[in-house]
C-alpha cells in the first residue's frame, strides 16, 4: 500500500503560489496519484493571517483545496485530545494539531518546519 501524506500550511501555499520553492520530492508527491491530505487546521490558519491582511492568497480556500487535488481532513475529537500529550518542542497551535493529526491518521507529513522532526512522525 502506498503512502498517505499530511501537508503543512505553507506547502500549500508554495503549491499554489510558490511551486519553485517546494522541495522537488514535495513536488513530485503532489503531481503524483498519492494520497495527500490537507487539513481544516489549514484552512482555518489561513483564514486567519488572510483576515489579518498577513496573507494574500485565494478567497474560497476550501475550494482551491480540492481543485488541486487534496483531500480534506476534518478534525476529530481523538486528534484534538492527542494534542494534550504531545511533547512541548514548540507552541505553534496549529502545527500541533497537523503533528496530532499525522500520528493518529498515520501519515507522513510534507513540511519544511524543523519543528517537526522533533516529534515521533514520518516526514517525507
Amino acid at each position: 500500500m502506498s503512502p498517505a501524506y499530511l501537508t503543512d500550511t505553507h506547502v500549500i501555499l508554495w503549491s499554489w503560489h510558490q511551486p519553485h520553492a517546494l522541495p522537488a520530492r514535495y513536488a513530485a508527491i503532489l503531481q503524483s496519484n498519492a494520497l495527500v491530505y490537507a487539513s481544516v487546521v489549514s484552512i482555518w490558519e489561513i483564514s486567519i493571517k488572510a483576515g489579518l491582511g498577513k496573507l494574500k492568497t485565494v478567497d474560497n480556500v476550501t475550494d482551491r483545496l480540492q481543485q488541486t487535488g487534496f483531500k480534506l481532513l476534518q478534525i476529530d475529537s481523538g486528534h484534538a485530545e492527542a494534542v494534550r500529550y504531545l511533547p512541548h518542542h514548540h507552541r505553534d497551535p496549529f502545527d500541533r494539531m497537523l503533528i496530532a493529526q499525522a500520528m493518529a491518521e498515520n501519515l507522513q507529513m510534507l513540511t519544511v518546519d524543523r519543528n517537526f522532526a522533533s516529534y515521533e512522525i514520518a516526514i517525507a
